[in-house]
Formats: C-alpha cells, sequence, structure tokens
C-alpha cells in the first residue's frame, strides 16, 4: 500500500512543475490574439460584413485604415483600427445628449442655467 503522504508530495511536485511551465511560457491565447491583429481583406471583409469589393472601395477612399509592407502587393488592416472605425458611426441616445447639453449649459452658466 502507498504512503498517501508520498502521493501527495508527488501531485504536488507535478501542480508546481507545471504552474512553472505556464509561467514561464507565454500564452497560447495571448500569441493568437497578437497573429489575428492584423487581418487579410478577407478577413475583413468578413468582419464588416461587407463584400472585398467594397472593402477596396473604402480602401481607395481613404475611409479604411490599412497597412502595406514594403515591396509587397498585399494589403492588411487593423482589427483594432477597424473597430474604431465602425465606432465612429456610433449614435448616442436621447438620454446621452441630454446629458452632454445640460453639462454643457452648467459649465457655461456656473450650474445657474442662465448665460
Amino acid at each position: 500500500m502507498n504512503n498517501p503522504f508520498e502521493t501527495i508530495e508527488a501531485r504536488l511536485s507535478s501542480i508546481e512543475s507545471l504552474i512553472l511551465d505556464i509561467k514561464n511560457h507565454p500564452k497560447k491565447a495571448e500569441k493568437e490574439e497578437q497573429e489575428e491583429a492584423l487581418l487579410t481583406v478577407q478577413e475583413t471583409a468578413n468582419f464588416l460584413k461587407l463584400s472585398i469589393a467594397t472593402i477596396y472601395s473604402k480602401k481607395s477612399n481613404g475611409e479604411l485604415p490599412f497597412c502595406k509592407p514594403i515591396g509587397s502587393k498585399r494589403v492588411y488592416f487593423s482589427k483594432q483600427a477597424l473597430i474604431n472605425y465602425v465606432m465612429q458611426g456610433e449614435t448616442l441616445s436621447n438620454d446621452e445628449v441630454n446629458t452632454i447639453a445640460e453639462s454643457f449649459i452648467n459649465s457655461k452658466t456656473g450650474g445657474n442655467g442662465k448665460f
């Protein structure tokens, strides 16, 4: 019959080894996220739910930010830049507009509502 303390010691050593491996090696998820930071034209079209022709048109018109490596014919799009592009068209709710307006009026009037 095995000594239970020896079994526990072996398992703790195994856990410690796994923790050290995790600590000393970059996470795969972080690597994948970095690799996914740049999108191809096809991936950009899928991400924005637009046609490839529309992506090229928006790129040519300067609407979409893109990267083109020197000496390459390929173009890439930053996922974060695309998210920022989409968010530029964000519309505020009436409550948000009213809050901003009230804040502006209060800052100009000293809080009394009169100019």
